[in-house]
Order: structure tokens, then sequence, then C-alpha cells
């Protein structure tokens, strides 16, 4: 099976798709990880990715679909895999139907633009350590420093709201568009974000258990 996870930055899209992951069996592939293992790997693709990379430019799309087409021609691939972060635009899926890629389902986290600002500009981590807090909803003991090693805590650039905003922005013109592109397939379900992870995740499986999907491994 086959799966793709869509959602805006901070929906938590790739939590549930290593949920989904581990309930099937089947790999969950991240964009950023495939490209970073393939400028690590050296391979061809991912040389032409590292150039843009290292200037700091976005990779281009046929360099990304070809670095995604090899990833998925990989033996841990055979009996499926979930997209997550990929295809981040109509001509992307399209590129990825005319590879003949079968696409059995694709679940949409959905969080209001509001919540998402206030989840990841809530996000606190160690510089040390790499320990990750939420002042909302996973506080450290003080607020202030890790409980693990006592370093003081901050915020990731990506997490300013304004960058958020931002992302949020490119998300709405850019990937949202994919929506209506597997609706209209009739690929498509729709989840509601709710505050608790595993909510969602319950609501996630359900939605996945509407497809014709082979049985879950556990």
């Amino acid at each position: 099976m086959n799966i793709i996870f869509l959602g805006a930055p901070g929906a938590g899209k790739g939590t549930q798709a290593e949920n989904a992951s581990r309930r099937y069996g089947i790999p969950a592939l991240s964009t950023g990880v495939i490209l970073r293992d393939a400028i690590k790997n050296g391979t061809d693709m991912g040389k032409a990715a590292d150039s843009y990379v290292s200037a700091g430019k976005l990779v281009p799309d046929d360099i990304v679909i070809n670095i995604i087409r090899e990833r998925l021609t990989q033996e841990d691939c055979a009996n499926g895999f979930i997209l997550d972060g990929f295809p981040r635009t109509v001509p992307q899926a399209e590129a990825l139907e005319a590879m003949n890629v079968r696409i059995d389902a694709v679940i949409n986290i959905e969080v209001g633009d509001d919540n998402i600002v206030s989840r990841m500009s809530g996000r606190r981590s160690c510089p040390s350590c790499g320990a990750t807090y939420h002042i909302e909803y996973k506080p450290s003991a003080d607020t202030v420093h890790c409980d693990n090693c006592k370093a003081e805590l901050n915020m990731r650039h990506d997490d300013k709201p304004e960058v958020v905003l931002s992302r949020l922005k490119t998300y709405h013109e850019q990937t949202a568009p994919l929506i209506g592109y597997y609706s209209s397939r009739a690929k498509l379900k729709t989840v509601i974000g709710q505050i608790k992870v595993e909510d969602t995740t319950a609501l996630t499986f359900r939605a996945l258990d509407e497809f014709d999907l082979p049985e879950a491994k556990n």
C-alpha cells in the first residue's frame, strides 16, 4: 500500500506518518531525510541537489522527483511506503502519477493557522542534549532550562511566529491545492488535528480503515 500524508507545517503529519508506518510495517519517507541521505551517500542526484542546498537555494522539482524515484526502488518499499512532504505541489503529484506510482490513500491533517502558530511558537529545544519541550503542552520544570542537562532552552528560527506565518502562506499557495487534486480522485480523507496526539492518531487510523488497505501488522 502507498500512502501520502498532507498537512501544513506543524500540523503533525510527520508524527502520524510514523505511527502509520509502525501500524502497517512500511517505511515513512520524509522528503528532507531522503534529500539529506542522497547528498550524504553521494549519488548523482544527491550531488546535483547539494549544489543547490550549499548555495541556499531550493532544489528544483526535477532533481527532487528523481531522488524520490530512486528511493522508491529500494527494497524496503517493496510492500509499500508512506510519503511525508512529497508531493508539495500539483506538478509534483502529476510527476508521481507519470511514474506509474499507485497511491492508495491520502490523509490530510487539518489544523487551523492560529493553532499552528501557537503550537510552533511554543516549542523549545535544548541546544545541548536535543530534548524538546512546549511552554504550554510539555514545559520543563522551570520553563527555562532543560530538565536533563540544565542548559537554557531556545526557540528555533523556524518556530518564530513571523517565520511560521510565512511558511503557512507558502503552504496555502503551493501545497493546499493538492487537497482538491486528490479529492477529485477519491483518494483523500481529512482528519481534524486534536490537542492530544493520540486522539489525532485514533482519527487517522479510523480514516485509513475506510480505505481498502491490507490488514495492519499490529
